[in-house]
This record gives structure tokens, sequence and C-alpha cells, in this order.
């Protein structure tokens, strides 16, 4: 199992899913889906634990576990189209136990969809426990915070760390003077570095992916400690 790269078709199979978001268009077309996404995405899954073994990045890509099901969950959305406009994997940090991998947890991500082709990691909208940490760390240990999330090959590469959403206000029980109030509002701890089409569509994928998570294991390794 080679990863040759994605294809032109697949971005325009999303186009035309979007276009056509139910059952009979997508049951016709299944094989499509199957050959020109399911198939690469698992088989980039194989190249990159590859190469996470190869250079020592502690994540895992597995082709089974780490790609996103295109079928959405609908019982609880207003959105009742059947299927995912976009294709994604997650790659779990491994220093912690399998128990301690949920849906948020601290991790790698790649998503592949029509203009949003991107890859990034850290922990999305995290668990109260690990942003109660986080916020601690901030507040007690402030310039190992800064350290790990501010490395000059991971800010050259990713552009730094952020949170996808953050409170008004600094939250009960942290100073709202802290020379670090903006993090401690935050809901989570996010990287991400958009791929250009060229990119995505390149054998080579695997290895830009590689390159990317590799400055970013300072990040990966402080968010374990949470």
């Amino acid at each position: 199992m080679t990863f040759q790269g994605f294809s032109r078709d697949a971005i325009q199979f999303l186009v035309e899913l979007r276009e056509n978001n139910n059952r009979a268009w997508f049951q016709e077309r299944k094989s499509d889906y199957e050959r020109l996404l399911k198939a690469p995405m698992e088989e980039l899954c194989v190249a990159l634990e590859e190469r996470f073994e190869a250079r020592g990045i502690p994540l895992r890509a597995d082709p089974k576990s780490s790609p996103f099901r295109i079928y959405r969950d609908v019982r609880f959305s207003k959105n009742k189209d059947p299927y995912k406009t976009h294709m994604a994997a997650n790659f779990p940090y491994t220093g912690k136990s399998a128990a301690d991998q949920g849906a948020h947890s601290n991790g790698g991500y790649f998503h592949f969809q029509p203009g949003e082709m991107y890859v990034g990691g850290g922990c999305w909208m995290m668990d109260k426990p690990p942003l109660d940490a986080f916020r601690r760390a901030v507040v007690d240990d402030g310039a190992r915070v800064k350290k790990a999330l501010e490395d000059p090959a991971f800010v050259g590469w990713f552009g730094g760390v952020h949170s996808h959403e953050e409170l008004k206000r600094v939250p009960p029980g942290f100073p709202a003077d802290h020379p670090m109030a903006d993090m401690l509002r935050w809901k989570d701890v996010v990287f991400g570095k958009s791929l250009s089409d060229d990119e995505v569509l390149s054998s080579k994928l695997p290895d830009k992916i590689a390159e990317g998570f590799a400055t970013a294991q300072p990040v990966f390794a402080f968010l374990a400690t949470l």
C-alpha cells in the first residue's frame, strides 16, 4: 500500500457531494468515494505511521481508526444531510494510555475539503480538567508555557497556537491582571497551517505533514502534561 497522492477528481467528488448530499446520489457513486477518498486516506495514514516512527514523532496514524467516517450523525442535528463534505483524519498522541485518548485529546489532524485544506493539531474544545490545568500552568509557570508553545521551529512552520473560541472574561479563580490573561480566556489550544491543492495532491504529502508535526513536538509534549 503506497501513497500516490489524492487526485483532483477527489476534490471534484466532494464539490458534487456538497451539491447532491443525499443517499441516492452517494450510493450510486460509493465505489468512486472509496477509490478517490477512502483508499488514499488510508494509504496516507500508513505512510504517516512509517514517517512518525522514523522521526520519533509520538503520534499514531492507523488506517482503520485515524480517518473519520464520511457519514454524519444526524440524530441530534437540525442539519439532516447524511454525509460530510470533507475528509479528515486524527493522529492521537501516543505518550498517554489509550484510556486517555478521546475525541478532544491531544494530537494531530489533517483536513481535506475543497478550498479548505490544512494540517494542524493540539487539544480542541478541551475538557474541564485539562483546561483548568492549562490555566494553572499559565499562572504558576508562564515561562514553561511560553517555551513550549513558542518554540521557534514550531512558530516558523505553524505560526503559533491559538484558541478557536475564547471567553469574554478571565474565569473566576484566575487573575484578570495576569500578563498572559488572554490565554486564561482560551477554551482550547490549537494550531494549523493551510495547504495548497498542489501540496495535498502530491505523493510527498506524508513528508510535508510529518515535517510539520516534528516541529510541534514541544506543544504535544506540553499538552500531554495537562
